[in-house]
């Protein structure tokens, strides 16, 4: 998982190398190729989850700065949009090779703005870089479309791009979560307005310039920082904007699909999780607890695949949860920059506070809370938790039904298949599901009744980007990855045109 490696001691003198201009100076906009701080020249405050350290101001947009921006995209979107396929292929893969020249400046930006550890962040970046070059490979066949004739009609489509789009995205792993809804867009042929999340502004700015420095033109990707409830409600509500691409909380999804409703605005949202993983008796146990521990205590648990919910089959329960404890123990807890990290701070004083929270919710409700190994040397002001596992857990218990989104597993027995069916379904979400088992037509039958958007079997979420990533129910609307990210990005045309006398109704004389 890690990319290129670097000492603790490089990574602090990187990031502070790096993060200096953005503590020295206002971090702007990017509107039409142009860094602008905000129209009423507001800004906020940007904090470092570590300490609690300033990281400087962050010009804070409203609705004059995101039309400024919505107009830039709409001016520049016939020409890129006109652009032939292969010219954007050739921008978006350069854009790609400076990602992968800028991925350790990415890395420990996103580290210390973020908390993710840099065990992590560093295929993160490079993670961008693929996409980039998946999608800009993809863009000269983007508008091609199928040949449906009939009898008497030659029916032919095409795609073209939708117009210009807002690209909203979250604070988990920021870059490069941008770069899976940026880079689509921008293959496609759309014009782009990003609104990152305001806890974690900085890869957003950086993959700005990056853009441009590569050549793309300016209007064709602009970054609005600011709060959701300001920049973002502007963006979702703008004329000028055709659709929004949205990770984050499913209860704000629900309120961008009311504020993009009167301008019947398209909507992709991938949203939250409370993803189970199906431990069987007869599973392969040792892959089954590395795959458990690394899907649900990498990234500091702060990630919407996350195998959140562990359903144990009763006979093996004692033993897992047993073993489960035991590699939690072994879990470190440290500095973002230090490569021997594993969990980091949380991104926020008020998301820490929350997955905290849980601890007591999870006694009150009568589970078992068993505490991981925290950090003894963490700094004061910083957002650091200690990684919980909760056992004897019920699937009506809190802990099992809300996503925490931090490094809390909850381990649940069931009896036999029916019953883990059951729980497992037992959720308001239904992103993503994990089922160990060596019973290949038990995998085949669970894998058919989940309601979940993807199922990985024997195995921890491996993402091949070809293909559909998306959640039902609260999960999400929508499916990323390969051709589906261009049936949204793109409008379908269908021409019919007749090869012969095909009757025609005569109506009147």
């Amino acid at each position: 998982m890690a990319g290129p490696t670097h000492t603790y001691e490089e990574n602090q003198a990187a990031a502070a190398r790096h993060l200096a201009r953005f503590t020295e100076q206002l971090m702007p906009h990017i509107i039409n190729g142009e860094q602008v701080a905000s129209v009423d020249g507001t800004s906020f405050a940007n904090q470092s989850p570590i300490d609690g350290s300033d990281l400087g101001e962050i010009a804070a947009g409203d609705a004059a700065d995101v039309d400024a921006a919505a107009k830039a995209a709409a001016s520049a979107f016939d020409e890129w949009a006109d652009t032939p396929g292969t010219e954007r292929r050739r921008v978006l893969n350069k854009v790609a090779d400076l990602i992968v020249d800028n991925a350790h400046r990415i890395a420990v930006s996103e580290c210390v703005d973020t908390g993710q550890t840099m065990r992590f962040m560093g295929a993160a970046a490079l993670r961008g870089a693929d996409n980039f070059r998946f999608f800009a490979d993809r863009a000269p066949a983007a508008a091609d479309g199928q040949a449906l004739p009939t009898t008497d009609h030659l029916n032919y489509t095409s795609r073209r791009a939708i117009g210009p789009v807002g690209v909203i995205t979250p604070w988990n792993t920021p870059f490069m979560l941008s770069t899976w809804k940026i880079a689509p867009a921008l293959a496609a042929g759309c014009t782009v307005v990003h609104k990152p999340a305001e806890w974690s502004p900085i890869t957003a700015h950086l993959l700005s310039e990056i853009a441009l420095e590569a050549g793309l033109p300016p209007g064709v990707l602009n970054t609005v920082h600011g709060m959701g409830e300001t920049a973002g409600k502007s963006l979702t509500e703008h004329p000028d904007i055709k659709a929004i691409a949205f990770v984050g909380e499913s209860t704000t999804g629900s309120m961008i699909q009311a504020q993009g409703a009167p301008t019947l605005k398209r909507v992709h949202f991938e949203l939250g999780g409370k993803n189970p993983v199906i431990v069987f008796d007869d599973a392969d146990i040792e892959r089954a607890l590395d795959a458990v521990i690394f899907m649900i205590y990498s990234l500091n648990g702060e990630r919407c695949t996350s195998s959140s919910r562990v359903l144990i089959q009763e006979s093996i329960y004692d033993t897992f949860v047993g073993r489960l404890a035991e590699k939690m123990a072994a879990i470190p807890v440290g500095h973002p920059l230090d490569p021997a990290s594993v969990i980091g701070p949380l991104v926020h004083p008020r998301h820490c506070e929350k997955v905290e929270s849980y601890r007591a919710i999870a006694e009150r409700d009568g589970a078992t809370v068993i505490d991981g190994t925290g950090w003894v040397d963490a700094p004061p002001g910083g957002n650091f938790v200690t990684p919980m596992l909760f056992t004897n857990a019920r699937n009506d218990m809190r802990i099992a039904q809300e996503e925490i989104f931090g490094p809390a597993l909850t381990a649940i027995r069931f009896a036999d298949e029916a019953d883990a069916l059951a729980i497992a379904n037992d959720v308001e979400y239904g992103l993503a599901g994990y089922v160990w088992t060596n019973d290949l037509t038990r995998a085949h039958r669970m894998a058919d009744r989940l309601e979940v958007g993807m199922v990985w079997v024997n195995s921890q979420n491996v993402r091949h980007l070809p293909t559909p990533f998306g959640g039902t129910k609260r999960s999400g609307i929508g499916r990323d990855g390969g051709d589906w990210s261009f049936d949204f990005y793109m409008e379908t045309k269908n021409v019919a045109i007749a090869t012969g006398r095909h009757p025609i109704p005569q109506l009147g004389g």
